[in-house]
């Protein structure tokens, strides 16, 4: 398991300082069904916009 998640998207409400994502747990989808080939055909769900 991952020790550190890191994440570039400063306006999600679960990002933090370092670049680090502070959600207790991270939904990752594909656009192609339950396998992607590329990162572009993925989208993290957990996104929620900051306050």
């Amino acid at each position: 398991m991952a020790k550190d998640v890191l994440c570039e998207v400063d306006n999600c409400k679960y990002w933090d300082k370092g670049n680090k994502c502070k959600a207790d747990s991270i939904y990752v989808v594909s656009h192609k069904g339950k396998q992607a080939s590329k990162n572009e055909e993925t989208d993290c769900q957990t996104f929620t916009p900051g306050i």
